[in-house]
């Protein structure tokens, strides 16, 4: 990771959360955010558990639970916030990205 790149940051809320679904499904807490072209505004965001991390993946650990991000997505979610928030729409996994020119209704696409 280049050192005038910030890293992403994972909530102690989005933390908590991914700890409870790995639990579960009985897999390590890891959350793999990624950038993916498409959705309503150009690129969109894609979340999963992974089961290990990758030598090129960038690691951000908040209360034990790790979020890792592929070099080619780093740029797209510099400086970012992946949240969990939980309204009367429903719960999801949100990313605040300073970066995004551009969003659209679903939250879960953007612009630069």
């Amino acid at each position: 990771m280049a050192m005038d790149i910030m890293p992403p940051i994972l909530s102690p809320s989005a933390a908590a959360r991914v700890a409870t679904i790995a639990q579960k499904q009985g897999k390590p807490a890891i959350l793999r955010l990624s950038v993916e072209g498409g959705g309503c505004s150009g690129f969109q965001y894609k979340f999963g558990l992974a089961d290990a991390t990758d030598a090129a993946d960038t690691i951000v650990e908040t209360d034990g639970v790790q979020l890792v991000v592929d070099d080619v997505s780093l740029d797209l979610v510099a400086g970012c916030t992946v949240n969990y928030v939980e309204s009367l729409g429903g719960a999801a996994f949100k990313v605040e990205n300073p970066q995004a020119t551009a969003g659209c209704g679903c939250g879960s696409s953007f612009a630069v």
